[in-house]
């Protein structure tokens, strides 16, 4: 079990990565994401169908973790008022292909305009490769409201990045 989620690592950094915009507080959260699942190993029941294949069976419970704990992060900084729109996304330009990173960094700031919810959705489902069910199910929200956030996501991109493209 434990070598599951170790294989797991690299996936969740990236995924809280997209969530949270910063190396530093992406690593914060993986920590204690992996912290609260190494706690819970006991409480652990794979499903039937998954069970076969350990690492297949914790990912989902592992981005729910995850999403558990950026949440409550998050509302923990609401409460405290702190305005993390204002950090953008800490991602280092490509030296070679300046153009490249330039459309990095505007879709970087792009996503970080959108609120969590629908950056959550969209990460899931676009950038994770999870089906708008598997998406639902770590979420805990009906699939249609999942590919209904997708969608607003998917657009709100659209629309923030139409005048860098033209």
């Amino acid at each position: 079990m434990r070598g599951a989620i170790a294989q797991l690592l690299p996936e969740l950094r990236a995924a809280a990565r997209m969530l949270t915009r910063s190396r530093a507080e992406a690593d914060d959260l993986v920590q204690d994401a992996v912290l609260r699942m190494l706690r819970n190993l006991d409480a652990f029941e794979p499903q039937a169908e998954l069970a076969h294949d350990l690492r297949l069976a914790v990912r989902p419970w592992a981005l729910t973790v995850l999403r558990n704990a950026f949440r409550e992060g998050w509302r923990r900084a609401k409460r405290e008022q702190l305005h993390r729109d204002a950090a953008p996304f800490d991602i280092p330009p490509q030296p070679t292909e300046q153009e490249t990173a330039h459309e990095l960094r505007d879709l970087a700031r792009s996503l970080a305009r959108l609120s969590p919810t629908l950056r959550e959705a969209l990460v899931l489902v676009a950038a994770r490769g999870l089906s708008h069910e598997e998406a639902a199910a770590i979420c805990n929200v009906p699939v249609g409201t999942m590919k209904a956030r997708v969608s607003r996501a998917r657009k709100a991109l659209a629309d923030d990045l139409a005048p860098v493209i033209e």
